[in-house]
């Protein structure tokens, strides 16, 4: 590991417990700072409804650290709406945003849509599928944005057990989900070795891929997203060309508990986030932006081809309905 980036986890790795809920309402008066927090949602019935509850509960009438809580819905065939609603959030249709430009599937495209019906000072992102969810996901990664001017974006890091839950399994199915390790199948396959290799300057992430991450909206508005699982990666090594090590962080919140993926998915995650890592090296395009995996048929195995996302929005301060809506 670089010298730097030893000194970087001294001074830029925190726990949860480290800034107090009191602390961060001081400085979050004396700055007048605002937050909005984005839950993206597609099919999340089951979780998004207690995820916003809880945010509501400990963030936002307990206290008020949290100014606006916005689910964006993705295409949902289920409740996640409804539910999300119900439990006090803000509902926004992906498709209903900016649609002038149709929408192209992908968390990376909600993401990126969000900021345009969101109006905080600080953004901070958490995936709707989380269980057992806790504030501190949220209070942990806004605190550093809070309380020091220089940080930009900080990531959530957590432990990630490799057993699940008993009322996630199905009929036979024991706790083990699969030989992943904590920091993800894909982290530690692919995002890991690439930004050791390519970005050894975020070596220290512990999970560079996590879907719960805070940043300032200045610098958010100034970066371009992938639309698909390509955005954590891309995000993170952005943030690093355009605001520094420095002024990048992360915070320990506990444990988080999540639905699995399986390993057809996560090929496909794989290979979005290798050509995301591919752009940002060569700024050239791939050659076959394709994915081919196989299933077993009746006849043996069966090829299914899956294109790789390969289209990415610009800065969000380049569209015109968002800096107009701005200076309003």
């Amino acid at each position: 590991m670089l010298e730097e980036v030893e000194h970087w986890l001294t001074r830029r790795s925190w726990s949860v417990a480290d800034r107090p809920l009191d602390r961060l309402m001081v400085a979050k008066a004396a700055r007048g700072t605002t937050v909005s927090v984005v839950l993206p949602a597609l099919n999340e019935e089951e979780t998004v409804g207690e995820i916003v509850s809880v945010i509501r509960r400990e963030l936002m009438e307990r206290v008020r650290l949290v100014d606006e809580l916005v689910v964006v819905d993705s295409g949902s065939t289920d409740r996640t709406a409804a539910v999300a609603a119900a439990a006090g959030a803000r509902v926004e249709h992906r498709d209903a945003i900016l649609p002038r430009l149709p929408a192209l599937p992908g968390k990376g495209e909600v993401l990126w849509r969000s900021l345009l019906v969101t109006s905080g000072d600080i953004v901070c992102f958490v995936d709707a599928d989380l269980r057992r969810f806790s504030a501190d996901f949220v209070s942990g990664i806004v605190g550093p944005l809070l309380t020091d001017q220089d940080m930009q974006f900080v990531k959530a890091m957590y432990d990630r057990p490799l057993h699940r839950p008993a009322t996630e399994r199905g009929p036979g199915q024991s706790g083990q989900s699969g030989r992943g390790v904590q920091g993800g199948r894909v982290t530690e396959l692919v995002a890991r070795p690439l930004l050791n290799l390519h970005w050894p300057r975020l070596a220290g992430f512990v999970q560079p891929l996590g879907g719960e991450y805070a940043a300032r909206r200045s610098l958010l508005e100034r970066l371009p997203f992938p639309v698909g699982y390509g955005v954590e990666l891309g995000l993170l090594v952005d943030a690093l060309h355009m605001a520094g090590l420095d002024a990048l962080g992360q915070v320990d919140v506990g444990v988080r508990i999540h639905r699995h993926q399986d390993e057809r998915a996560l090929g496909r995650m794989a290979a979005a986030i290798y050509r995301t890592a591919q752009l940002r090296l060569s700024r050239a395009h791939l050659v076959r932006p394709e994915l081919t995996q196989f299933e077993r048929g009746e006849n043996g195995f069966v090829p299914r081809t899956h294109a790789v996302d390969t289209e990415e929005r610009p800065p969000v301060r380049e569209i015109a309905e968002y800096t107009a809506g701005r200076a309003a």
